[in-house]
């Protein structure tokens, strides 16, 4: 059988070293497989090129094989960095080269979880950018452009801690080049090299790989995340090069805050086209918004809390590498960087504190998606399948019952929760949206209750967006409103939420603490809401997440050394030598398997923190 036979693989062994196990996944030059490493005894990833004739031609194997080795090259480069898949070795078995690499557990590309999740938030995706964005300036300050960014390039795995989307790497530079290197090319001068959609215009019409047109595909690729589809999506390849050439981008209608970086990458003119210092200031004042000097405390919500018998249990986590909340880890707040040499260090800081920002990967969740209009009656203003037989009221909490799926998989049975507090509510209703049809609502209600609900999701550990939109036949007794929820992404919130809760109220769980909160302590176990303008014993600042293999009980002791590291008083304005870190945990993230802890600020000698100290 030919080597570069498609399926060929199983069983084999590459070089008397590595036993092939099963295929990864396949691209332009060939098959990416997860292999045994029978000397060092541990798993890689394989790279196998793939001829499409099983006898080509002396110029095309010889392109192909000076190609693989150069994407060795290139990446091996780019050794160590934490957003470029490492790559190890490039070897020779039967005529034909194998590029050894990392292997990443449990990853998968961003086209992958658009097409399975949905459009991820705007904060999301601008994490995301900001991690691609870095390795791309890394090999640009080695003058390698990678030429090819686009969804499936980008692969999104779980971090140490387990987070499932915590980490975030840019791989294939199979067709990269060092323009100045005087290396040759591989690729015929009538071919375009890349992904029409993905395109820069300038590169479509013949032009040199610059920086500027990897910064123009980062573009397109964070506008398919935010938007579900490529900003020059067409019926054919022809036709998506014609538009990066001719036409300006669709109108973005989910991407918010990002949606001005997004114009300011698209643009035509390279030499107008936002540059990666600019791209990285605007991209990190989204994840981390400015103006963020407020105060923390400590605490601990005790060894068997209050809320511990809870009769509504949270749901388990969906199935994935790892326990965490989707796109949630650790927080170290930061400012944005502002010198490019310093990017990554920085970088590193602003994905940490992405966490209250970006605990729902995918932003808002669709409640009816797969409901036709009509068919259940004006009684039924959310289809039958949400069971409720009358409209949703602004601040009302409610049930969610997955019918025995994962949270956020089918369509959920929604029942009001009248108390917002006994039966541990699995979220509230925090906004509505009105639309002049129900065709509008379906079109434009989830990414209008997505802006609607940013604010207090950007405030919470871990929640999701969800727009619960009427149907045709019951968009007149809805209101003509889609509803806009937050709801717990792993598990109940406890209680009501933002500026539903009153103050004096206890909380129930750390689940419905928010940045900005400031509590009043009266045990280890029991916190209570109070306004920030009077006297308080300390204030949320942030979230941070303790391993998966952390009890509750270990967490009490570690939570607070853990907050001190990732989220330091001192970041918001706090004297060191006056105020120390404090936490808070409770049941609800051990249940859950997320793990998050609650950060805060208070003084060290214990005393009461005044209005003006916040």
């Amino acid at each position: 059988m030919h080597p570069g036979s498609p399926t060929s693989g199983v069983g084999r062994v590459i070089a008397g070293r590595y036993l092939l196990l099963n295929r990864l996944g396949s691209g332009g030059m060939g098959h990416v497989w997860l292999a045994h490493d029978q000397r060092l005894a541990c798993e890689v990833a394989l790279k196998e090129i793939v001829f499409r004739d099983p006898d080509p031609a002396d110029e095309e194997r010889e392109a192909r094989v000076a190609r693989a080795r150069a994407e060795a090259r290139h990446a091996a480069g780019l050794r160590g960095h934490p957003h470029v898949v490492t790559v190890h070795d490039v070897l020779e078995h039967e005529g034909l080269p194998w590029i050894v690499m990392e292997y990443v557990a449990g990853a998968t590309d961003l086209r992958d979880l658009v097409e399975r999740r949905g459009p991820l938030a705007p904060a999301e995706c601008a994490r995301i950018g900001l991690a691609v964005l870095d390795a791309l300036t890394a090999g640009h300050e080695r003058g390698v452009m990678h030429r090819d960014v686009k969804p499936a390039n980008i692969l999104l795995a779980p971090d140490r801690t387990g987070a499932p989307y915590g980490r975030i790497l840019l791989t294939d530079y199979g067709i990269s080049v060092q323009p100045d290197a005087g290396e040759t090319r591989y690729t015929l001068a009538s071919v375009l090299v890349g992904t029409s959609g993905y395109l820069a215009p300038e590169r479509a019409t013949g032009g040199p790989p610059t920086p500027a047109a990897d910064l123009f595909s980062l573009g397109c690729t964070l506008y398919h995340g935010v938007e579900g589809h490529g900003p020059f999506e067409r019926e054919s390849h022809l036709a998506e090069v014609t538009a990066v050439v001719m036409e300006e981008p669709r109108p973005a209608v989910r991407a918010g805050a990002l949606s001005p970086v997004l114009q300011a990458l698209l643009v035509k003119d390279p030499g107008q086209r936002l540059s990666a210092t600019e791209a990285e200031a605007a991209l990190s004042r989204i994840v981390t918004p400015q103006a963020e000097a407020y105060a923390r405390t400590q605490t601990d919500l005790g060894s068997q809390p209050p809320w511990a018998g809870v009769a509504a249990a949270p749901a388990p986590p969906p199935p994935g590498p790892g326990p965490g909340a989707d796109g949630f880890g650790p927080v170290v707040v930061s400012g944005p960087a502002h010198r490019r040499r310093e990017l990554p260090r920085a970088l590193r800081a602003v994905l940490a504190a992405s966490l209250g920002l970006v605990l729902a990967l995918g932003g808002v969740w669709y409640a009816v998606a797969h409901q036709k209009n009509g068919g259940d009656g004006a009684a039924s203003p959310y289809g039958s399948a949400v069971g409720l037989a009358e409209p949703l009221k602004d601040g009302e909490c409610v049930l969610a019952d997955w019918s025995g799926s994962a949270r956020f998989q089918g369509v959920p049975r929604l029942t009001p929760d009248p108390t917002c507090r006994d039966k541990a509510p699995d979220g509230q209703v925090m906004a509505f949206v009105t639309a002049a049809s129900a065709d509008e609502a379906r079109r434009l209600g989830p990414a209008r209750c997505e802006e609607r609900t940013q604010e207090i999701r950007e405030g919470l550990a871990d929640v999701r967006s969800v727009a619960v939109v009427p149907t045709g036949a019951g968009f007149e007794a809805a209101g003509r409103r889609t509803a806009c929820l937050v709801l717990g992404a792993h598990g109940p919130v406890y209680g009501p939420l933002g500026e539903q809760r009153k103050l004096g109220s206890d909380f129930a769980d750390t689940a419905n603490m928010q940045r900005r909160d400031c509590l009043q302590t009266r045990s280890n176990r029991d916190a209570r809401l109070v306004s920030c303008s009077g006297p308080h014993d300390e204030q949320v600042l942030g979230f941070t997440r303790l391993g998966k293999d952390i009890t509750l009980t270990e967490a009490r002791t570690q939570s607070d050394s853990a907050c001190a590291k990732d989220v330091p008083p001192r970041d918001y304005g706090f004297d060191p030598s006056v105020y120390t870190a404090g936490s808070w945990t409770s049941a609800g993230p051990w249940k859950s398997g997320t793990h998050f802890v609650v950060c805060t600020v208070r003084e060290q000698n214990g005393g009461t923190m005044e209005g003006d100290e916040s």
